[in-house]
């Protein structure tokens, strides 16, 4: 490991994955550790047009004894280099090797005995499909879905018959740019310099994103299609989403109080097709990604998260730690599904 871009207490290695079309390719692992030793581990993955930036998610998870981990992927972030195009895949298994490989860091050189992945997005898109395919590996002991990119937020017309037949064009001409984008309302909403509150590289993750190309789209479009005929993921699953989507392409305030990238109920929709286990949460007044969110409604985030881990994964004290000891008049009630915010799908 080497010191990361967020200095002190966060760290990175840099994994070789070889070549491809375009030249060099690398994905990026940053670290933050725990302050005591601990068993436990979270790998976080990003969405479309981002990268790590969230210490606060971090601080989070390192305060309650888990060792915390960041992957930026391939043509990402730390990862992009200057002859590549900026997070373009031409099919999301292509992130495979990336995962594999931090999963072996986190648990076998880094000795973790459990591994809770989390993806925002596009992200979380990824790592269902990833923990479907290593369903039978042992890897993966829990997921938290955040706000997932599960269809394309378009009316039907857009989502099937037009994106089918740009998905053609993505096979035969994958780099072809398209006319359409993110637009600047969900940049705006969270950068500093704009309406939010959050200061991150806008090199990395630009206010407008980046071009949206065929066969990125093509890609995803596949990805979504294999999600909606039903995944096998064998482990517990937390899928967390606004219960709001905001459909302007100006700003308007209610943006920072609502999903302005993808159809919540887009997700809500999907959520069972996951796997045998899965518990949705959806939180009034979230954004986009949810720990991004206004103060009040990230808490109320991060709480649920960490109710869900403590009654599906066991997340108590690790064995280096000793238990504090609660009056009994505060004595917390047995472990069950999270609260009344959460609802269980099966």
């Amino acid at each position: 490991m080497e010191p990361d871009v967020l200095g002190p207490p966060y760290e990175r290695q840099t994994i070789d994955l070889g070549t491809d079309d375009e030249g060099p390719v690398v994905a990026t692992l940053v670290r933050r550790r725990a302050d005591r030793p601990t068993r436990r581990a979270v790998l976080y993955v990003h969405g479309y047009v981002d990268y790590f930036f969230q210490t606060h998610v971090a601080d989070f998870f390192a305060e309650r004894g888990w060792d915390f981990y960041a992957l930026d992927l391939r043509k990402y972030g730390r990862s992009l280099l200057a002859h590549q195009t900026p997070n373009f895949c031409r099919d999301l298994g292509d992130y495979f090797p990336e995962l594999d490989a931090a999963a072996k860091i986190v648990r076998t050189d880094d000795g973790h005995d459990t591994l809770l992945v989390m993806g925002h997005s596009t992200g979380g898109l990824v790592i269902s499909l990833w923990a479907h395919a290593r369903r039978d590996a042992g890897i993966v002991d829990g997921l938290v879905l955040n706000s997932p990119f599960f269809d394309i937020n378009a009316p039907w017309v857009v989502r099937r018959p037009l994106a089918a037949a740009v998905s053609r064009l993505g096979r035969s001409a994958p780099r072809r740019r398209l006319p359409f984008g993110l637009g600047t309302v969900y940049g705006e909403s969270l950068h500093a310099e704009h309406r939010g509150e959050w200061t991150y590289d806008l090199a990395w993750k630009p206010l407008a994103g980046f071009p949206v190309r065929a066969g990125w789209l093509n890609a995803v479009r596949a990805g979504q299609r294999q999600l909606r005929a039903g995944l096998d993921i064998p482990v517990p699953v937390l899928l967390a989403c606004s219960t709001r989507t905001f459909r302007g392409t100006k700003w308007h305030d209610s943006a920072a109080l609502a999903d302005a990238v993808l159809d919540v109920e887009h997700m809500v929709r999907w959520a069972p097709r996951l796997g045998r286990h899965v518990t949705l949460a959806r939180f009034d007044g979230g954004m986009h990604d949810l720990t991004l969110s206004g103060p009040a409604v990230r808490e109320k985030v991060f709480v649920e998260v960490g109710r869900w881990a403590e009654a599906f994964l066991a997340a108590g004290p690790t064995p280096e730690e000793p238990t504090p000891e609660v009056p009994a008049s505060r004595a917390p009630a047995e472990a069950t599904t999270p609260s009344a915010e959460a609802a269980a799908t099966s």
